[in-house]
């Protein structure tokens, strides 16, 4: 007959799975899954109360900024009238044709420093108003970062 009728059938034997062992495991597990989630939902409501600061110390300076920039605008609104009407009083004054082309000339002048003097100042508040405003955000932004890092 064939050979391999003659060998004897071996068993493969599986060792014995200890329940109260399997559930011990699978119990730390979860545990662990658990504490996770604890921890990734306080990072992310802290992560959320950071955000909110941001948003509210942003929304403050802004409108500080908004007012600075309203009052700055104002006080050069101002200044230019005050310019006008001094020329035309001085205009009024004038005795004589080359007098009027004198002060026109000068006042062109000086409206044109005074034009280029506001502009500087604007570009200079508003240049420090985004920076303070977006000042919050980005440090905010960078502590997200950190923190990711960090994890």
């Amino acid at each position: 007959m064939s050979k391999t009728a003659d060998k004897p059938t071996e068993t493969a034997e599986f060792p014995t799975a200890d329940p109260g062992k399997a559930t011990d495991q699978l119990r730390v597990v979860a545990e662990k899954g658990v504490e996770q989630s604890k921890e990734a939902l306080a990072r992310f409501q802290s992560g959320a109360e950071d955000a909110r600061k941001a948003l509210e110390s942003t929304a403050e300076t802004a409108k500080s900024v908004g007012n600075k920039l309203s009052l700055k605008m104002i006080a050069a609104l101002r200044a230019n009238a005050e310019a006008d009407f001094s020329h035309v009083e001085a205009l009024v004054r004038a005795k004589s044709l080359p007098e009027v082309f004198e002060l026109q000339t000068t006042f062109l002048r000086t409206r044109i420093e005074m034009g280029v003097e506001q502009a500087k100042e604007f570009q200079d508040l508003t240049a420090k108003a985004a920076a303070d405003v977006s000042k919050p955000v980005t440090d905010a932004f960078e502590k997200v970062l950190k923190d990711l890092k960090a994890a």
